[in-house]
């Protein structure tokens, strides 16, 4: 079968052409044309390290090139491949490399015959928005796991990064004006681990790589809840003014700590947290968490996202928050996500018929830290069991009774760490449901069809394994090599 027919996310159409395969050979140059050439310099990387042939990447056409270009046209990028060359064109530089990603996975995974399928592909994105969280905070990531996770998530056409910084067992990002944060509130994980955390130079490195990838950096600071970290480090953030201890438990409990609300201390330290982030965060989303606040007396809590959201709109940021933040019925610019099971929401739907965006991760579909199976070694299983076919099985527009289609501006899966401790757990709870999700992001509702996508997934099993990714191995697929 034409590895044109095993492309994941599914493309708008794919049309194989016996006989039009194209064949890599160590005269291969690519062709960067108009504002193609940082692509062009990442797939040249790509394709020297896999078949050790130099690929130049050079101005003008050659024969038996890989011609690469940006500009005109609709959104998304046209593929086509036949025995004289490549040509992927798009309408920009991040449609071109989400093309680019298609084009690496009409290769083989491994070997010495580096063939393209033939054919051509036309191609274009759902969402806007198709991310994935990584919680760094009960358990920490280096800037190297980082990077790692970006380009592995990037070759499934993930473009929104959503790092959950801050949480009751550690405090991730250097805050210059607050040295504490981290000096103190930095230096513990779940379960007592060595914490750490990411000065702004190390931050701004995950941002431009992130980049250079086309994804964007979502940054979360959760507030007012799941603050221990910085009650920790900062007593008059406290309602007593006393500091707390840090927090290494194990508990699956939430919601068991809370900002002082009601002193001004507070806000002005909000604030100052929101400006540097948002000064180092060149996206446009801070995400500010107000989830599971149950430490906050509800006035208290209503009071405290009416004044906190106008100040990332201050900062030059559009405001993301959990679906709880709805409760105080914010300006329609700010994004909710969407993390309840229910199929029947009022909160959302009333939000989302006032003009509010709506980004959905519900958690038994789109978590990501939910146990495969019972047998699964890490992962909860509060949500349900989500094996692959349950990440794949539900629509994102038809999913709440009531939700406007129009108001979904995306997917994400987010993976919770408070059992994930390394980063090749990292790596087997997100794969391979990522690739199922990034699919409801990606490709056309007409595409959806769970034998075809579980048939192409199989084929992505010796990829994934040529790139030494901790893959599941789910039995509800029947893997190839």
């Amino acid at each position: 079968m034409s590895r044109m027919l095993t492309v994941i996310p599914a493309p708008v159409s794919a049309e194989p052409r016996p006989g039009a395969d194209f064949d890599l050979t160590a005269a291969t140059a690519i062709v960067a044309v108009d504002e193609a050439g940082p692509v062009a310099g990442y797939l040249a990387e790509i394709l020297r390290a896999a078949t050790g042939y130099a690929v130049p990447v050079v101005p003008d056409p050659t024969p038996g090139s890989i011609e690469l270009s940006v500009g005109g046209g609709e959104d998304g990028y046209r593929l086509d491949v036949d025995p004289q060359g490549v040509k992927l064109s798009a309408a920009t530089a991040g449609d071109l490399f989400a093309g680019v990603q298609t084009l690496r996975q009409l290769l083989p995974a491994t070997g010495t015959q580096w063939t393209v399928a033939g054919g051509r592909i036309v191609d274009r994105p759902r969402y806007a928005y198709r991310g994935v969280m990584l919680d760094v905070s009960r358990h920490f990531f280096t800037v190297a796991e980082v990077r790692r996770f970006i380009d592995l998530v990037a070759q499934y056409k993930v473009n929104h990064l959503h790092l959950h910084l801050t949480d009751d067992h550690g405090w991730r990002i250097e805050i210059r004006r607050w040295p504490r944060l981290t000096e103190h509130g930095g230096t513990t994980a779940m379960g007592g681990g060595p914490g750490g955390f990411y000065t702004q130079d190390q931050y701004r490195e995950i941002v431009a790589y992130a980049a250079s990838r086309y994804i964007t950096v979502v940054p979360e600071i959760d507030v007012p809840g799941h603050t221990t970290a910085a009650l920790a480090s900062y007593a008059e953030l406290t309602r007593d003014g006393v500091a707390l201890p840090l927090y290494t438990g194990t508990s699956k409990s939430k919601g068991f700590s809370s900002l002082c609300t009601d002193r001004e201390i507070t806000y002005r330290f909000v604030d100052e947290v929101f400006g540097e982030l948002a000064a180092l965060t060149p996206g446009p989303y801070l995400h500010i968490g107000t989830d599971e606040t149950h430490a906050t007396p509800e006035e208290e809590y209503l009071r405290f996202v009416e004044r906190v959201v106008p100040m990332v709109a201050a900062h030059g940021k559009t405001v993301v928050g959990w679906q709880e933040m709805l409760r105080a019925a914010p300006p329609a610019s700010a994004v909710a996500q969407y993390w309840g099971r229910g199929t029947d929401d009022r909160l959302i739907v009333e939000a989302a018929a006032r003009g509010n965006p709506v980004i959905m991760s519900p958690n038994k579909h789109a978590y990501l830290d939910m146990k495969y199976t019972p047998e699964t070694p890490i992962g909860f299983d509060w949500a349900g069991h989500t094996d692959v076919e349950k990440s794949y099985g539900w629509d994102p527009e038809t999913l709440i009774d009531g939700l406007p289609k129009e108001a979904v501006i995306g997917v994400e899966g987010p993976l919770w760490t408070e059992t994930v401790e390394r980063f090749d757990q990292v790596e087997y709870m997100t794969f391979p449901r990522l690739p199922a999700l990034a699919e409801l992001g990606w490709s056309p509702r007409a595409t959806h069809d769970w034998p075809d996508f579980r048939r192409r997934l199989a084929a992505h099993g010796p990829r994934l394994a040529a790139q030494g990714v901790n893959f599941y191995r789910s039995a509800q697929v029947p893997w190839e090599g």
